[in-house]
């Protein structure tokens, strides 16, 4: 976990030096009882009380995103990382739906680990992982070519940001980053947890300075696909959310739409919180 933050720290850095605290050191204490690891970062004094400005935060992120696009050209990691304590899958592709497929099964297998078993639920995720990514994911182009990998984030809500108190600046930390679609950052914004990043205003300012990919008649549903992953991996970390009820009712929109199959629920826009805004207050649990 530690060393993944650090190198992802590291590359954000190298990118885009003001944007993150500058990375100093990752390594194991000598001396444990157990087991243990360090990550050491600078010091910044940050303003967590305040919500990042749309304009200037998505500036910078979509110039991330834009700049690490020379770095590699696939998806994937070096190392692995993870969003809070649950590890991605980050083996190199060449094609971004394979990754995400990858990706989306695991982040499954683990709620089922800790949620335990929900047939439907599972019948809903297979079939989205078997025809809804291929037929949303395959063959996306970006300015008439295929999207190019960027580096995300991982884990980009609004509680990983604050402002320099120095420079007022915007920063992030606690990054678990991979080479994504670059879009893949703002499914974290459509799941219940990103109460700032939720609000709309905040995907429009980014798509001013990175525009959706083609087609973009499918953008919607493309964040829509990519927030499963966000919620089911905090579904996971935090049992008995009601995240995973969201998931499983955007798995069935997914599949009502794009891949039809008896033996599952019917979606409920008044549940789905893309449609409703609805957020949750953190560690929130159905009683």
């Amino acid at each position: 976990m530690l060393l993944g933050e650090c190198k992802s720290s590291k590359i954000i850095h190298e990118l885009m030096a003001d944007f993150i605290p500058k990375p100093l050191e990752y390594g194991k204490f000598e001396k444990a009882d157990i087991p243990t690891y360090f990550y050491m970062s600078e010091f910044v004094d940050l303003d967590t009380t305040k919500a990042q400005d749309p304009s200037e935060f998505c500036k910078l992120l979509a110039e991330m995103h834009r700049k690490s696009q020379t770095l590699s050209d696939k998806f994937g990691f070096g190392v692995a990382t993870c969003d809070g304590d649950r590890p991605h899958v980050v083996e190199w592709e060449s094609d971004w739906a394979v990754f995400y497929r990858k990706l989306f099964l695991h982040t499954l297998s683990l709620d089922i680990k800790w949620n335990g078993t929900w047939p439907k639920y599972e019948r809903a995720a297979h079939q989205v992982a078997e025809y809804v990514i291929p037929r949303l994911l395959e063959n996306l182009t970006w300015n008439g070519q295929p999207i190019k990998p960027s580096l995300i984030h991982g884990d980009l809500w609004e509680g990983n940001t604050g402002i320099n108190k120095e420079t007022d600046l915007p920063m992030l930390f606690d990054a678990g980053s991979y080479f994504a679609h670059n879009e893949m950052e703002l499914g974290h914004w459509a799941c219940e947890f990103s109460e700032t990043f939720g609000s709309k205003v905040y995907t429009d300012r980014y798509l001013e300075f990175f525009p959706k990919a083609e087609p973009a008649s499918e953008f919607e549903d493309r964040i829509r696909l990519y927030s499963l992953k966000g919620s089911m991996n905090y579904s996971a970390g935090h049992p008995n959310s009601r995240l995973r009820v969201s998931a499983y009712n955007s798995m069935l929109y997914l599949c009502e739409k794009y891949a039809p199959i008896d033996g599952i629920g019917q979606y409920e826009e008044e549940i789905d919180p893309i449609k409703t805004g609805a957020r949750i207050v953190s560690h929130q649990v159905i009683r």
